[in-house]
């Protein structure tokens, strides 16, 4: 697959696209195949799939938070590894940040280990295109949690200007 590319909402069928990606990443979080299949009925404003081919090949899904509606936060992004390499993820959270701007979105959040340096520069290149500024702080000590997870340090991106939108 190596097609055009189409970045839209996903639809609840786009589930288990989501849940293989995830699984097959080897670096996050895997929910149950059920929550994937829930966060595309549920959460699809807020989230974006990219397709090649008219197949899933990565994914952005994110909330926005209750408690400050100015405020998307990502949960996961994913780019399959056949489809590495082509900006997808980039592209994945422009798409997102400019259609939520309409909606009066003007940060972006996200956990990530410390050790997660492809992550890291993902958002910092977010930060740097759309001319935001980028605050890293510790969110979650390890012993916060109640299995073997590391520390995930928050990430805070903005504030993001529709003017700002990368071409």
């Amino acid at each position: 697959m190596s097609g055009k590319h189409l970045i839209e909402k996903p639809s609840a069928g786009d589930g288990s696209a989501l849940w293989r990606i995830a699984r097959d990443s080897g670096k996050l979080d895997l929910n149950s195949s059920y929550a994937y299949l829930l966060w595309c009925r549920d959460f699809a404003d807020t989230s974006a799939v990219v397709r090649v081919d008219g197949q899933v090949v990565g994914f952005v899904i994110g909330f926005v938070r209750p408690a400050d509606p100015a405020t998307v936060v990502v949960w996961q992004i994913a780019v399959d590894a056949s489809q590495r390499g082509r900006g997808f993820a980039g592209k994945l959270l422009d798409h997102l940040a400019e259609r939520l701007s309409e909606n009066g979105v003007r940060y972006v959040e996200t956990t990530i280990t410390p050790d997660n340096s492809a992550s890291i520069a993902l958002f910092e290149a977010l930060a740097r295109r759309w001319g935001a500024r980028r605050e890293a702080t510790a969110l979650f000590a390890e012993d916060a949690f109640p299995d073997d997870h590391d520390r995930e340090d928050l990430h805070r991106i903005g504030p993001l200007l529709p003017a700002a939108v990368p071409v």
